[in-house]
């Protein structure tokens, strides 16, 4: 009995598909983050004068705003079923290749939780460094109204921004790149750069410390091959920045 394995794809379909994917998600993010800062650069006012409002609240009615928040996080996921729907028919396997299965928990979690305090506790003095220079717009983490469901909607937007960002940026991306045969200085750059990109509606000091995180998560990925523990790290950050905005006083956050 014989088997016939499929035959990879060739490489301009596989770059298509990239392209493809990315258009549709966070490629696509990163394009309209560039206008946004090109229009905030040609502002009236400062950079420094200017905010960002992320998890703003999309109704005055609670249960319309929650059912609104709840379809954005679903849709927001689709690009990573895609992702992996592609990585299942080449080259197979998609959650165990990618790392992204349950298999190692504690581990993960383990390292996750290192990975964030890595990132985040210098990321808070990036933040603050580049307020102070003036090269940030003031970051509004949540706007929700007060409700009894904005934490939990928080921390699933979190969740979502760890899977949608680290499965796509960092699991499909340096895969297919590695599979179109790009070096792996290259394959890092690319998905570093990517990463800044979608955040530079921050400014530029949102935009050079994501570099730097996608720098070290795609180092994380290679050495690891587990997209896992990546997840949980931003998943963590994110969790810490959204639901800290949201019950602490607002004086904390005048340094933002």
């Amino acid at each position: 009995m014989t088997v016939e394995l499929a035959a990879p794809p060739r490489r301009r379909i596989l770059g298509n598909e990239v392209l493809l994917v990315l258009g549709l998600s966070l490629g696509q993010s990163a394009i309209y983050s560039l206008v946004r800062i090109v229009a905030r650069l040609t502002d009236e006012r400062p950079l420094s004068e200017q905010s960002a409002a992320l998890n703003v609240s999309q109704s005055v009615r609670p249960w319309l705003d929650l059912t609104y928040q709840l379809l954005g996080i679903f849709f927001a996921l689709l690009p990573v079923l895609l992702a992996l729907h592609l990585l299942n028919r080449y080259p197979g396997n998609a959650v165990r290749r990618l790392g992204l299965d349950a298999g190692r928990p504690g581990r993960d979690l383990a390292y996750g939780a290192g990975l964030a305090a890595l990132i985040g506790l210098p990321g808070l003095a990036l933040v603050w460094a580049a307020a102070q220079l003036g090269l940030n717009v003031s970051l509004v983490p949540s706007a929700l109204q007060d409700t009894w469901w904005a934490v939990p909607v928080l921390i699933l937007a979190a969740a979502q921004n760890g899977i949608l960002e680290e499965v796509l940026v960092v699991g499909y991306l340096m895969t297919r790149l590695g599979e179109l045969r790009w070096s792996v200085p290259a394959i890092i750059a690319a998905s570093a750069l990517l990463r800044g990109t979608y955040h530079f509606y921050q400014g530029f000091g949102g935009f050079v410390g994501n570099v730097v995180m996608g720098v070290i998560f795609a180092l994380v990925f290679l050495r690891t091959r587990r997209v896992m523990p990546l997840v949980v790290a931003h998943t963590l950050i994110d969790v810490v920045a959204f639901v800290g905005y949201d019950l602490l006083p607002d004086s904390w956050f005048d340094w933002l």
